[in-house]
């Protein structure tokens, strides 16, 4: 097992309690800290993990060895949740965004702290990497990582300084492209909270390349469709764009509007589910200082059943 904390994993344990047990499914099984809790503190839960990095499979192993016959792991990323046959799930957990094993092995291309290969695929035996993506992608496909996903300010520049700098070396590794960012992102404004230029670039990059918000939005409907009634879908997410997947999604199952411009009349709108968390809840004080990376963390849940 790794050194990795679990986000929110008092939350976590509190709403699959409701449930005492039963098959829980992990969809982003990382480091295994929300699995190994699950298992430690519902005697009568087993879990299905799932996660796409070879890594994750090897800390899955490990834990089996403490848990033997109740955990089941699953190389997959969770976007083919739906050959999976199993069904019926007490608790479903979607814990997003990049673990900690992965921002801390800096061959893995995730952080400009240390440079590294520009690779940062969650699957490094898959797919394109983050260097490949930026030398033959299209003007419209990195435009599209850095201000949708990003939402870097400076996208136009910066993406049009990525295609000038193609074939000379400086987008095979993560300092170089890091400093190639620097050189046309906006200066932070004086008492703002400063982050490095290049992190909302990085992270447009990742996202896209990992296309990760089209497996989420592809995989929430499948996961909640997975729920035995009364079960309950956990989703903790890391930057606006999740979260709104999120809160759109679990809205329209509880029948709510999804936006203030949703146009469906309400009375066309089926309830196939009922919100737990009206707003999302956060870490608090003491886990964020205790973990800073959960500070932007965010996680709502809803269960299975109108009455429940």
């Amino acid at each position: 097992m790794t050194g990795h904390i679990p986000v929110l994993l008092e939350e976590v344990l509190a709403f699959f309690s409701r449930m005492h047990g039963g098959a829980c499914l992990d969809l982003t099984f990382g480091g295994g800290g929300h699995t190994q809790a699950i298992l430690e503190h519902l005697p009568d839960a087993t879990v299905l993990a799932m996660d796409q990095d070879p890594v994750a499979a090897r800390n899955a192993a490990s834990l089996q060895e403490n848990f033997s016959g109740r955990l089941r792991f699953e190389a997959r990323n969770f976007a083919d949740l739906e050959n999976i046959q199993e069904s019926g799930f007490t608790g479903v957990l979607m814990d997003l965004g990049v673990s900690s094993f992965q921002l801390d092995d800096v061959s893995r291309g995730f952080s400009f702290r240390e440079d590294a290969p520009l690779d940062m695929r969650m699957n490094p035996q898959q797919g394109q990497t983050a260097a490949e993506f930026l030398e033959k992608g299209s003007l419209r496909e990195i435009e599209t990582a850095l201000r949708d996903y990003g939402e870097e300010p400076r996208w136009r520049a910066i993406a049009r300084a990525i295609i000038e700098a193609r074939g000379k070396g400086l987008l095979q590794r993560t300092a170089s492209l890091a400093a190639l960012v620097e050189q046309h992102a906006p200066r932070t404004a004086p008492g703002r909270r400063r982050i490095h230029p290049a992190t909302r670039t990085f992270q447009g990059i990742r996202i896209a390349v990992n296309r990760e918000l089209e497996c989420l939005q592809d995989t929430l409907p499948v996961a909640f469709k997975k729920l035995a009634p009364g079960g309950v879908l956990v989703v903790i997410s890391f930057h606006s764009l999740e979260d709104r997947i999120v809160k759109r999604f679990f809205r329209k199952i509880a029948g709510l509007s999804q936006h203030k411009n949703d146009p469906q009349p309400q009375q066309e709108r089926q309830i196939l589910g009922n919100l737990l968390t009206k707003k999302p809840i956060v870490p608090s004080p003491d886990e964020i200082k205790q973990n800073p990376r959960s500070r932007s963390a965010k996680l709502r849940a809803i269960c299975k059943g109108r009455d429940l």
